[in-house]
């Protein structure tokens, strides 16, 4: 037996993101400026660069970021 999954309201701002787009977060007291490479429910998965990875401590240049964490840049 399945249960239905329910729809959850999504914000205007969440609703606006695109795939590409540029966005900027801070991470370990640095700016990063990364693109979206996908968007999930409470969060985006971000490209950075790989010089942006070795200063925060990223293990590769892929991140995940909170929507409440990250402005359009």
């Amino acid at each position: 037996m399945a249960f239905p999954r329910k729809e959850k309201q999504v914000s205007d701002f969440v609703a606006a993101r695109r795939i590409d787009e540029e966005i900027s977060f801070v991470r370990n007291d640095h700016e990063v400026n990364g693109t979206i490479y996908k968007i999930l429910e409470n969060s985006v998965i971000v490209a950075i660069s790989a010089k942006d990875a070795e200063i925060i401590g990223a293990p590769s240049n892929m991140t995940v970021v909170s929507h409440k964490n990250y402005s359009v840049v």
